[in-house]
């Protein structure tokens, strides 16, 4: 792609550092690589008090003390690459830190069109005008390539979480449906939990909607789409909640809305729902109750994702938390080494991007444990784990700066930016 260059370009902002990765039991005395932020020079003038300054009694004026130069104030985001020692071999991390308490800054969820369009996280973070990005959220890869969990944009919900057996992730002891790295209007991150709260009222009474552009609907539910979903409708009512493979439900029927009134009613379809249209898909049960609905049927649709905080973030990606209070979560996979993504987020309000390249002979990867402890090394107190594997990608001022595991980018459906204002 024109404009974007390998990793280990210009964009590494401080030098390599070597470190060792141990638990958190043994690291006292191993604390995390801090960035040299400058110091301001202090002039070594006397007080006014002391006289100094100041003329006798009929002598000339001496000269005025020169002012003291205000201190700089540290980079608002900053990037540095590190090599840290695991007991496999060598590992490259690459970090990102922005202050989102600065003005400047703010934090963005970036995505296609519609919820299942792909692109690269380099031409993500193009098209959003972000100075840094990293993958987002797991997703149905090769099928809807929707996101497996919530993801809200500008404050806009765009998907809700598909039932749990169905997310494509790592298992995370403690990670619940709904678990997203949120950030608030104020640019405040956080660990959150989104639920969908949503119901469709017609002539027979309030049926419940499950999903929200969700690329498996449970067994038994309906799921409501809008135009922020352009796949396949029916492939959605398809798999059991534990298996993506099992086969489709029997019973398949969807309600088209317009306007709030029934406009078609029949199997589901696929392709772009128009602005302003909304679909209702439902399976086994789900299908039966919207069955009786017909064509001029009044409809009321009323949905929001709920923020167990109380919260409604302006931008959250689905997401399982790994680090929390600054410790890592207990049973963490201690085996398993890969390429990660992931982001944290420190007590002063920092948020922390970070990669971990894997699957070469220079980077052997880290496992989840080591994520969390990675982070926390950085200085979170409280971090999710990401996509990983080939979706592993971070951009710093217009360069990938990881190595990612592919030869050729992997097309994402979302990433997580930030945005100079």
């Amino acid at each position: 792609m024109v404009g974007w260059t390998g990793s280990r370009g210009a964009a590494v902002a401080a030098a390599v550092v070597i470190g060792v990765l141990v638990p958190a039991t043994q690291q006292a005395s191993a604390a995390p690589v801090r960035e040299a932020h400058p110091v301001a020079a202090t002039a070594s003038a006397a007080s006014p008090a002391a006289g100094a300054g100041s003329a006798a009694p009929g002598a000339a004026p001496g000269p005025a003390a020169a002012p003291v130069a205000p201190a700089p104030q540290a980079p608002a985001i900053t990037h540095r690459e590190e090599r840290v020692g695991t007991p496999a071999g060598p590992v490259t991390v690459d970090i990102v830190v922005a202050d989102l308490n600065r003005s400047e800054l703010r934090a963005t969820l970036l995505t296609g069109a519609t919820v299942g369009e792909r692109s690269s996280v380099p031409a993500h973070a193009r098209r959003g005008g972000a100075v840094a990005a990293i993958n987002g959220d797991f997703f149905d890869l090769a099928r809807s390539n929707a996101p497996a969990g919530p993801s809200v944009r500008d404050g806009r919900a765009l998907t809700s979480a598909v039932p749990p057996g169905r997310r494509l992730a790592p298992g995370v002891p403690g990670a619940q449906q709904g678990d997203v790295l949120a950030i608030d209007d104020d640019g405040t991150p956080r660990l959150d939990r989104l639920t969908l709260d949503a119901s469709a009222t017609g002539p027979e009474g309030r049926l419940r909607i499950d999903t929200l552009n969700a690329y498996a609907v449970p067994v038994g539910g309906i799921g409501l789409f809008t135009s922020d979903w352009a796949g396949d409708r029916a492939a959605t009512l398809c798999g059991s909640d534990t298996d993506r493979d099992a086969p489709c439900a029997p019973d398949r029927f969807e309600v088209v809305l317009r306007d709030g009134a029934v406009t078609a009613v029949g199997p589901p379809g696929g392709g772009a729902i128009p602005a302003g249209e909304q679909v209702l898909a439902g399976r086994d049960q789900g299908a039966a109750a919207l069955r009786g609905l017909a064509v001029g049927d009044r409809v009321t649709v009323r949905q929001a994702l709920t923020a167990a905080s109380g919260t409604v973030p302006r931008t959250a990606v689905g997401a399982s938390p790994i680090l929390r209070d600054g410790t890592p979560v207990a049973g963490l996979d201690a085996r398993s080494r890969d390429p990660r993504s992931a982001a944290g987020l420190t007590a002063q309000g920092r948020l922390i991007l970070l990669t971990a390249d894997g699957r070469e002979s220079t980077s052997v990867g880290i496992t989840l444990a080591e994520t969390a402890e990675q982070l926390r090394r950085a200085g979170a107190v409280d971090g999710v784990n990401l996509d990983g594997g080939g979706s592993s990608t971070m951009v710093f001022r217009d360069q990938v700066v990881n190595s990612p595991s592919e030869d050729a980018y992997r097309l994402v459906p979302n990433a997580l930016g930030v945005v100079e204002n």
